[in-house]
């Protein structure tokens, strides 16, 4: 278990660097950290990093933009945490994804 909340951290460490008003997804981290097919991996650490409040988990969706973890959020609170932020979402689904989309791998150097 050592070894995965290692991976977490390497993963928190990530999230924490998106900025506010943008969104990225588990693929894109998981290929930043070197584990292209752990998409789920990543999905598994924002499940579980709930009781880090500096972790921003909210900023992560699935590849199309939707809120794909927002039941672990309880109610609409993903969606709430995106608007306060100026993130359109209809139909739990970012608007304009593309345009706020941050990629950890040309946004990192």
């Amino acid at each position: 278990m050592a070894q995965s909340d290692n991976i977490y951290d390497v993963i928190y460490q990530v999230v924490r660097l998106v900025p506010k008003g943008r969104v990225t997804s588990y693929g894109a981290i998981a290929q930043y950290i070197g584990s292209k097919s752990g998409a789920r991996l990543v999905g598994w650490a924002m499940n579980a990093c709930h009781g880090l409040p500096d972790v921003p988990a909210h900023r992560v969706v699935n590849r199309n933009g939707l809120l794909s973890g927002k039941a672990h959020f309880g109610g609409n609170r993903m969606k709430e945490l995106l608007e306060a932020e100026g993130i359109k979402v209809v139909n739990d689904k970012v608007v304009d994804f593309a345009a706020l989309f941050w990629n950890p791998s040309t946004e990192l150097l």
